[in-house]
């Protein structure tokens, strides 16, 4: 009888379905069994005695800015900070890369790079933006998972928001292609007038000129066009709770709409901004202690859909401590995400493991038809993370895989350590190490 590739061994094997005792046999890259006990010996066996065994994370929204900014980060080192946190998978933003990727050209070009780049699998999101309309269905071909489009100042001139009528006609067109709008729902107006009216640069400023209602009245009024143009419509990084439930509402009335959120709305309140700093800076910003606490329910309610990381790094010298005014906004947490889940969720809030895998796989995975991704089932690709459920750590900034070593998560102590992730069944990481020898691969939606 052939050797297979990979059998990880006893450990405990966690889906949507549920927890069961099992090995887990690899062949080829994929899974092709999962049964108590698999007969037979393997090229390499793993022993996951003690641990859970869950699907790799999809990370459905970060930002590499890749090509032209990958001193602020890269797919090189961002990728190896997704592996160390469990990942296996990412979809990169049309920015903060430039040029952007606006274009099929700019789709291919940014495609190449994270190709050479990249120790995990990754998809790409085309902009959508007044000039980019015309350019979908090339980009559509080119492979995107679907198109991005701020209702508010973006923070580059290159990548300018989408008004109305740019909505309209690009969900219009996206619908045709069938993929989905991702949205950044804030008030352009209202950001801009609020902007102007304050004059200060402090943490109390800047959440006076980005507040609730800005983002509730951007939520309101996409919904609306995706119910006009019958567009799947993905509400990234929402930040409060009060705009799930406007989300929520329109869902139950048929619009086809899924709800993404981040570890750090989920971890911080706007009280945490003051001592945190612009480490913590962030658009939408991080909101108050009773929108949290909705936020967190609609969590656990079944409410919010995909928890994305929005990793958006920068150089140190782009965060200038105490001007919330200038600095960039953008968290770098994407080595977080399920040690802010078995944080926070397990504390009290009984969040179980298996919604956690919905969270950030499954349902990601199956949203953007990210094919063979997302759970642990027999044909599938073999992308695993091994946690120790038991461990705990404080996270030391030494411990970060990412280029710039500046999270807002850094000193913080978690519950629960990722002891390996393999992609494709080749271990990318492996305790405290990328152990990784090929890069990850270009993933079409299908």
């Amino acid at each position: 009888m052939p050797k297979l590739d990979v059998i990880v061994r006893s450990g405990t094997v966690v889906d949507t379905a549920g927890r069961k005792r099992a090995d887990v046999a690899i062949e080829g890259g994929r899974i092709v069994e999962i049964a108590p006990q698999i007969s037979g010996e393997a090229r390499e066996e793993i022993d996951a005695r003690g641990l859970h065994i869950l699907p790799g994370i999809v990370d459905i929204h970060l930002h590499f800015n890749e090509p032209g900014h990958a001193d602020w980060e890269g797919a090189a080192m961002g990728s190896r900070a997704l592996a160390a946190g469990g990942g296996t998978f990412f979809a990169d933003m049309p920015l903060n890369s430039t040029p952007c990727t606006l274009s099929a050209s700019e789709v291919e070009r940014k495609r190449k790079a994270l190709e050479a780049s990249s120790i995990a699998d990754f998809g790409l999101w085309g902009g959508l933006t007044p000039d980019s309309v015309t350019h979908m269905p090339e980009m559509a071909e080119a492979g995107v998972i679907g198109f991005k489009a701020f209702m508010c100042d973006s923070g580059l001139p290159e990548f300018p928001r989408a008004d109305d009528t740019t909505l309209l006609d690009g969900m219009r067109a996206a619908a045709k292609l069938r993929l989905p709008v991702a949205v950044h729902a804030e008030s352009g107006e209202m950001t801009r007038e609020l902007a102007a009216a304050v004059a200060g640069s402090s943490a109390h400023d800047f959440l006076a000129s980005r507040p609730v209602a800005a983002e509730i009245e951007a939520v309101v009024r996409v919904l609306d066009i995706a119910r006009t143009t019958g567009a799947a419509l993905h509400l990234v990084h929402v930040s409060s709770g009060s705009a799930v439930t406007l989300a929520a509402e329109a869902r139950a009335l048929g619009a086809d709409v899924s709800i993404e959120t981040c570890p750090h709305y989920l971890f911080f309140t706007e009280e945490d901004l003051e001592h945190l700093g612009v480490v913590a800076k962030c658009a939408p910003p991080l909101r108050s202690e009773g929108e949290h606490g909705m936020l967190w329910q609609q969590v656990l309610d079944g409410v919010v859909d995909i928890i994305a990381s929005d990793h958006s790094p920068s150089k140190p010298s782009m965060k200038t401590e105490g001007d919330f005014r200038s600095s960039w906004g953008g968290i770098a947490g994407v080595q977080s995400t399920l040690a802010v889940l078995l944080d926070r969720g397990f504390d009290g809030r009984r969040l179980r493991f298996e919604h956690v895998v919905s969270l950030i796989a499954a349902k990601p995975a199956a949203r953007f038809r990210i094919a063979g991704k997302g759970s642990l089932s027999v044909g599938n690709d073999a992308d695993l993370l091994l946690l120790d459920p038991a461990d705990t750590y404080v996270l030391d900034a030494a411990h970060l895989q990412q280029r710039h070593k500046m999270s807002p998560y850094v000193g913080m102590t978690f519950g629960g350590t990722v002891r390996r992730t393999i992609r494709r069944g080749e271990t990318i990481f492996a305790d405290g190490q990328i152990v990784a020898t090929t890069n990850g691969k270009f993933i079409r939606p299908t």
